[in-house]
C-alpha cells in the first residue's frame, strides 16, 4: 500500500526562507497580521486532514468508482467520500481564503494553495469535488449580482454547496465559440437553458444538498462565435427567496464518463432541459466572467500534478531503498544482503531525482505565482496590482502545462522504479500515472496553454511581460554572479535567458510572415520558458542552501544536491527544444494531407 507524508519542511522553506511571505503580506492590510506561526499551524493541520482522512480513500475509491442511478440520475461517490467531505466542512477548510463578508476566513490564497497541494497528493479525485467550488466562488464574487452573491456565496464558502463549471459540449472543447446550448429569456428575468454538456467534473453527487453550476449558453440574438456567449448560474435545486431549497431544476446527469483515471470523481454528461438560471455579468460577455474560474482552475490543475509528483516520488524512494536487486556495478554496497537496494543504481537515482526536482521546482514556482495573485487581488497600490497581474498572466499557462507535463514524466519514472510491481494496482503507482494524464488535457490542453503563452502573453505585447520577468532574472544574475560558488547556477541561467530573448525575437519575426509559425513553435517554446522559470527558482534556492550548507541540517545538503542535479541533468533539455523550435513550420507541412 502507498504512503504519504505532507512535505511541510519544504513548504516552510519555500514560504519563509525563499519568499519571506510574512514580509510580503505586511504590505497588504488584509493579511498584515498573518504570521509564520499561523501559516505553519494551518498547514500542519491541513496535512493531517489530507494524510489521515483523505489519503486512505484514494486507492479504494479508484477501485470502486462512482455509481449512477439512471432512474433518479443521482450519483453516489465511493465509500467514505461523503463522510470525509463532511469532516472537511466541519473543519472550516472550504472557507480558508474566502471573503469574510460571506463567512470566509480571509487568509491568503498562498496558504490555500499549499493546502490543496497536500489534498491532491492525498487524493486528486476526492479533491476535485470541492476544488471547482473555489472557481465558482471567484467568478460569482467578481461578476455576480448582489442577489447572486447573497444567495450562493455563503453556501459555497461554508462548503454546504459545491460548484462546477459547464463549458464543454460533444462537438466543442476548447473552441467555445462553437457551443450550442441555448438560453431563453423569461418574463421574470430568469432564463430557461437547454443543451448538453460533457466532461463536467463533480457534476452530480450526493455529498452536498445543492450543486451550483456555472453554465455557458447563447441568448437567442447572440452573435456567432465566442462574442456571443453568456454565463448563467444554474442550481441543482432552485433556491427560494428565504434561502431554502425549492424544486429540482431540470439539470441532471445523463451518464458517467468511463475514464482512464480519476475514477472516483464523477465526470458527468449533463443534460439541461429548460433548467432555470440567472445571468452572471453582461449578456454576451460570459467568457470574461468564466475566465476568472478558468484561470483559477488552470492554477489548480498545476497543483494536481505537483501533488501527484510529490506522492509518487515519496513512494518510489521508499520502494527503492527497500527493494533488493543486483549489485552495484562498482561492487556490493550492502554485502550483508543477498543483493543491493536498487537506489544504488545510477538510473534509478536519475528517475528519483527527476521526480524530486520537478516537485521542488513546481512548488517554488507555484508558490511564487500565487503570492503575485494575492498581490494582484489585494495590494493597496494599483501599480503593484498591475505588475502582479501581468506576472500571473504570464506564468499561469506555464504552471498548467509545464508542471503537468513534468508530472506525467515524474509519475511514469516513479512507476518504472517499481518494475513489474509498478504496473499492479495495489502498489498505487499505476493510479498516479493514470490520474496524472488527464491534467495535461483538461482546462485547456497543454498545446492551448502553449499558444496562449507565446501568442497572447508574449508576442501580443511585444514581449513586455516576458521582459519584466527577464529583468528580475538578470538582476539576480548580476547580484549573484560575483560569487564563485554561485557560478554553476547563474551562468547557465544567464545563458538561457539570453537564448530565450533571441528565440522569442526569431519566432516573432517568422510569425509576421506566417502565423502558423506560432503553432509550430509554441509547445517547445513553453517548455524552454518553463525551464527558465525553474532554473531561476533553483538558483535562488541554491543561494540559500549554500549559505546554510555548514549548518548541519541535511535539508540544505539535499536541496543543494537537487539543484545541482536539475542544472546538470534536466536543464540541458532546452538545447534540443530550442533547435526544434527553430526548425519551424516547414517540416510539419511538407507532407501532403492525403499521405498521412
Amino acid at each position: 500500500m502507498p504512503q504519504y507524508n505532507p512535505p511541510l519542511r519544504d513548504m516552510q522553506f519555500v514560504l519563509h526562507e525563499l519568499f519571506d511571505v510574512v514580509s510580503e503580506f505586511k504590505d497588504i492590510p488584509e493579511f498584515a497580521e498573518v504570521d509564520a506561526d499561523t501559516i505553519n499551524a494551518v498547514l500542519e493541520e491541513g496535512g493531517k486532514f489530507a494524510s489521515q482522512v483523505v489519503f486512505p480513500l484514494n486507492i479504494t475509491g479508484d477501485a470502486e468508482g462512482c455509481a449512477l442511478d439512471k432512474t433518479t440520475h443521482e450519483v453516489t461517490p465511493p465509500k467514505g467520500f461523503k463522510e470525509a467531505y463532511a469532516q472537511y466542512v466541519e473543519g472550516g477548510w472550504p472557507a480558508l481564503s474566502c471573503d469574510p463578508e460571506f463567512g470566509g476566513q480571509g487568509l491568503p490564497h498562498t496558504i490555500n494553495q499549499s493546502f490543496y497541494e497536500m489534498l491532491n497528493s492525498a487524493n486528486q479525485a476526492w479533491t476535485m469535488y470541492p476544488g471547482l467550488s473555489h472557481g465558482a466562488y471567484e467568478a460569482l464574487h467578481a461578476h455576480g449580482t448582489d442577489e447572486q452573491k447573497k444567495t450562493y456565496l455563503p453556501k459555497l464558502v461554508s462548503g454546504e454547496w459545491t460548484g462546477t463549471m459547464c463549458l464543454t459540449e460533444p462537438h466543442c472543447g476548447t473552441d467555445l465559440g462553437l457551443l450550442r446550448t441555448k438560453a431563453e429569456p423569461q418574463a421574470d428575468g430568469t432564463y430557461k437553458i437547454t443543451g448538453q454538456k460533457i466532461f463536467i467534473s463533480a457534476g452530480e453527487h450526493n455529498m452536498v444538498e445543492n450543486i451550483v453550476h456555472l453554465v455557458l449558453a447563447r441568448l437567442p440574438d447572440a452573435p456567432v462565435g465566442s462574442k456571443g456567449i453568456s454565463l448563467f448560474v444554474v442550481p441543482k435545486f432552485k433556491v427560494n427567496a428565504d434561502g431554502s431549497l425549492g424544486e429540482r431544476n431540470p439539470i441532471y446527469c445523463g451518464g458517467l464518463e468511463h475514464k482512464m483515471g480519476i475514477h472516483a470523481n464523477a465526470t458527468c454528461q449533463m443534460i439541461l432541459d429548460g433548467a432555470v438560471g440567472t445571468l452572471v455579468g453582461q449578456p454576451n460577455k460570459g467568457l470574461q466572467a468564466m475566465f476568472v474560474m478558468m484561470n483559477a482552475a488552470r492554477l489548480g490543475v498545476g497543483m494536481q500534478s505537483l501533488g501527484l509528483t510529490e506522492v509518487a516520488y515519496q513512494n518510489a524512494v521508499a520502494y527503492a531503498k527497500d527493494r533488493l536487486q543486483m549489485r552495484a556495478l562498482s561492487g556490493p554496497k550492502a554485502p550483508e544482503k543477498a543483493a543491493d537496494p536498487i537506489i544504488v543504481h545510477p538510473d534509478v537515482r536519475k528517475m528519483l531525482l527527476t521526480a524530486r526536482a520537478y516537485a521542488e521546482g513546481a512548488r517554488a514556482l507555484a508558490t511564487y505565482t500565487v503570492i503575485q495573485l494575492d498581490k494582484e487581488l489585494k495590494h493597496p497600490d494599483p501599480e503593484v496590482r498591475a505588475e502582479a497581474a501581468d506576472e500571473v498572466a504570464l506564468l499561469t499557462p506555464i504552471i498548467k502545462a509545464f508542471i503537468t507535463d513534468n508530472g506525467w514524466i515524474a509519475t511514469s519514472h516513479c512507476m518504472q522504479v517499481y518494475g513489474g510491481h509498478g504496473f499492479i494496482h495495489e502498489w498505487g503507482m499505476e493510479q498516479y500515472v493514470r490520474d496524472a494524464r488527464i491534467n495535461m488535457i483538461y482546462e485547456g490542453t497543454n498545446t492551448v496553454q502553449s499558444l496562449d503563452l507565446l501568442g497572447r502573453k508574449v508576442l501580443a505585447d511585444n514581449g513586455k511581460k516576458l521582459k519584466k520577468l527577464g529583468k528580475k532574472i538578470a538582476e539576480f544574475v548580476e547580484d549573484q554572479g560575483v560569487y564563485e560558488e554561485m557560478q554553476e547556477f547563474v551562468n547557465p541561467l544567464a545563458d538561457l535567458g539570453d537564448k530565450v530573448t533571441k528565440l522569442t525575437m526569431e519566432v516573432g519575426m517568422k510569425a509576421m510572415g506566417n502565423a502558423d509559425e506560432v503553432g509550430a513553435a509554441a509547445v517547445d517554446y513553453l517548455r524552454v520558458v518553463g525551464h527558465l522559470t525553474f532554473a531561476y527558482m533553483f538558483a535562488r534556492m541554491a543561494k540559500i542552501a549554500l549559505a546554510k550548507k555548514d549548518s548541519g541540517d541535511p535539508f540544505y545538503t539535499a536541496k543543494l544536491a537537487t539543484a545541482r542535479f536539475y542544472f546538470a541533468k534536466l536543464l540541458p533539455e532546452t538545447a534540443s527544444l530550442i533547435r526544434t523550435c527553430r526548425a519551424g513550420l516547414a517540416p510539419l507541412t511538407a507532407m501532403d494531407e492525403a499521405l498521412f
